[in-house]
């Protein structure tokens, strides 16, 4: 697969050909998921979006098509790495850390 260039991104990508990654609730999620995805070089932007019954849809996370997979992969890898440090400091507040982890139990 040929690798594209990322220079001039911005200037090249019209709204519409941006497409939606997901819908969030908060705004600043989905404000640090954008700034996520600019540092690695996919270009983002967030859009309220309005349900059809009036009542707010949240926040849309838009990225160009091209860059569709890419900024899912670089979001997912972002939430698991929030995860293992959720339950590592879960874990530690709870007490269920021993004092030496490497030290075996026999």
């Amino acid at each position: 697969m040929a690798k594209r260039s990322r220079k001039n991104h911005r200037s090249e990508v019209k709204l519409k050909d941006f497409v939606v990654v997901t819908v969030l609730d908060d705004l600043e999620l989905a404000k640090e998921y954008e700034t996520l995805l600019n540092v690695n070089d996919i270009p983002a932007m967030t859009k309220e979006q309005v349900d059809p019954s009036g009542s707010d849809g949240g926040i849309a996370l838009m990225v160009p098509e091209d860059f569709l997979d890419e900024a899912h992969v670089v979001i997912e890898s972002q939430d698991a790495y929030d995860d293992f440090y959720d339950f590592a400091i879960e874990d530690e507040e709870e007490g269920e850390l021993d004092d030496n982890p490497f030290e075996d139990e026999f």
